[in-house]
């Protein structure tokens, strides 16, 4: 058990990512999508919708940064100087994003402004996520006096194929999200909007996976190995599957399997992601046993995790559980 920590915390991290990619996923979507919607009171019910657990939701970001930096502080050492712009850039949208959000609930004759000031937060931490992503997908690289030698290139087209992925896969969570808690007419809205997302998705996602071993050799190597390939082969067909089964959902207007099917896409596309890596925590650079703190700071750490993790997941569970039904009029403090 004693020797298998480092395994267990980048499990304990990757399941912290994934829950965080999921649920503020979708009110980021929503954050994007408002700016778009012509009428107040359907802005309102949207921004309603997440009202109760749009905060929360971050807390996941937190345990998934603080954890990084304990388990694994030479790997953190690493990419936060590589990383240290986008990085910036993202919380300081997020915070911006939070205050907007709030001030938008009071505000009356500035109520444009601060719902401005929400879509852009939204979009600008999603950029950084999406930019983040590609540079993890393609590695970094470094001296021997563990220099990053190669610039980040802000411009490079898998990055920008990556950024445009994340907003449309935030952009359909939120669509389906919004299915889930609205009633018509503007859930009608969301169905029409859901549909034109999920085939951009799709092409998001087979341009992803057709660019990646392209331009990696080592990725390359991975998905197409004979000896692994076939059953490597089960996610991409899993996928695919998933997308269908969204699209039929869509047709006949049911209310909660896109959204459940959405969330499948982005576990799917997420295990891929860890796949590409593993066992790298700084790709092609340094993997998680050599980044690893000593085994009593790992043992410390558990004990912190096996407290707080369930305490954690009873919140979203309950907070979820307690405002779930159809959000129908605008909700203040």
């Amino acid at each position: 058990m004693i020797h298998h920590l480092p395994l267990i915390w980048l499990i304990l991290i990757a399941c912290g990512i994934a829950m965080y990619i999921i649920l503020d996923g979708f009110d980021l979507g929503i954050g994007i999508l408002s700016i778009f919607i012509h009428e107040e009171n359907h802005r309102d019910i949207m921004m309603a919708s997440i009202l109760p657990v749009w905060d929360g939701n971050q807390t996941w970001l937190v345990f998934g940064g603080a954890s990084l930096y304990g388990a694994f502080p030479l790997a953190f050492s690493r990419i936060l100087p590589a990383l240290y712009l986008p990085i910036l850039i993202m919380v300081i949208a997020l915070i911006f994003r939070g205050v907007a959000f709030e001030f938008h609930l009071k505000a009356r004759k500035t109520k444009r402004i601060w719902q401005w000031s929400f879509f852009l937060g939204s979009l600008i931490a999603t950029i950084m996520q999406g930019f983040i992503l590609s540079v993890f997908v393609m590695g970094f690289e470094f001296n021997q006096d563990n220099e990053l030698i190669s610039k980040i290139n802000y411009t490079h087209p898998f990055s920008l194929v990556c950024i445009g992925g994340l907003i449309t896969g935030y952009c359909l969570l939120a669509a389906t999200w919004l299915i889930m808690k609205t009633i018509p007419p503007l859930q009608n809205l969301f169905f029409t909007l859901a549909h034109r997302l999920l085939y951009l998705l799709l092409f998001f996602v087979m341009l992803v996976s057709i660019l990646s071993p392209i331009s990696d050799p080592d990725l390359k190597s991975i998905w197409f190995n004979p000896h692994t390939m076939f059953y490597l082969a089960f996610l991409p067909l899993t996928t695919l599957l998933l997308f269908l089964t969204e699209w039929i959902a869509l047709k006949k207007h049911d209310e909660h399997l896109p959204f459940l099917a959405t969330i499948g896409i982005f576990l799917l596309c997420f295990s891929g992601f860890v796949i590409s890596v593993y066992p790298y925590l700084v790709p092609r650079y340094l993997t998680y046993l050599q980044a690893a703190a000593n085994t009593n700071t790992l043992l410390f750490m558990a004990i912190g995790a096996f407290i707080l993790l369930p305490i954690l997941l009873l919140y979203t569970g309950y907070a979820y559980y307690t405002f779930r039904g159809k959000v129908t009029e605008k909700i203040e403090y």
